[in-house]
């Protein structure tokens, strides 16, 4: 029976089978372990801070948690949030189908790019938090205004991503189209959009994110209703465990909906990244 043995003629270990299946999985999942261990110190800290104290508005993490936990439990979250979204489903909506047409037109046409991209170059970059109280004034403080708040910030980045992922579409695919005559209509979408989807889809990821601070902007500055009523409401009478387990709860719904996004999008649009 022979053993390995290295380059000196001298015998080596062999390793557990065991000891390194082990190393194995732990080397697969170091990322989500390195998550992890960042979380948890990020609590740790956060626990660490309220306790000292940095200030009396500011509490534990153990006292977050339990209000947290509370306000799920008697209902408070689920009466708030299904008076957030309606504004934000709405707005995500009408921003996503009037987007990727403007983006699609924009990204086809240079006349279109040259009137159209400007104007959302610039709502980009403006600041929204100054002009809902405007939004207000015209539309009052009703779910229109909220609805237009979470478009002034979603619209922009829809547009420019569609705008720039039919720009950028694969020129190699276009000019095969080309020499297989095919028409305008075929090259636009079996080519164009097929090739752009990807850069689309990660375009309403950006805009959703954008609506959610929207419509939080607007139950903040325009009137306290859903999610930002909590806020307002457990800030005015010192329930600051209570107002930061609504802040909590915000941070959660937004990231589980852009990850649970990005998951479809790797799955369907593109299934060679979640290969590899």
């Amino acid at each position: 029976m022979s053993f390995p043995v290295q380059a000196n003629g001298s015998p080596r270990a062999v390793p557990n089978s065991e000891a390194s299946f082990f190393w194995r999985k732990l080397s697969e999942h170091r990322t989500a372990l390195w998550r992890l261990a960042s979380i948890g110190l990020f609590f740790l800290v956060w626990e660490i801070a309220g306790r000292i104290p940095i200030s009396f508005a500011f509490p534990t993490f153990l006292e977050t948690l339990r209000a947290f936990v509370t306000m799920t439990l008697d209902g408070s979250f689920v009466a708030a949030y299904a008076e957030t979204l309606q504004p934000l489903v709405i707005g995500i909506a009408i921003s996503a189908v009037i987007g990727i047409g403007l983006g699609i037109v924009m990204g086809l046409s240079r006349f279109a790019e040259w009137l159209v991209a400007p104007v959302f170059i610039v709502l980009q970059a403006a600041p929204m938090a100054a002009l809902i109280p405007l939004i207000t004034f015209v539309y009052g403080i009703g779910l229109v205004s909220k609805t237009l708040a979470v478009i002034m910030l979603a619209l922009p980045v829809i547009v420019l991503n569609g705008y720039k992922a039919v720009r950028n579409a694969n020129p190699s695919l276009v000019a095969m189209c080309y020499s297989f005559q095919g028409n305008l209509w075929q090259r636009i979408t079996k080519i164009i959009i097929p090739d752009a989807s990807p850069v689309i889809f990660a375009g309403l990821r950006l805009g959703l994110a954008a609506g959610f601070i929207g419509v939080i902007l607007a139950e903040l500055l325009i009137t306290p209703t859903g999610i930002g009523d909590l806020i307002t409401y457990h800030r005015s009478v010192a329930n600051y465990a209570e107002m930061y387990a609504a802040v909590v709860s915000i941070i959660l719904v937004s990231t589980l909906t852009l990850a649970a996004l990005e998951a479809f999008e790797l799955r369907v649009l593109r299934p060679e990244k979640r290969k590899s």
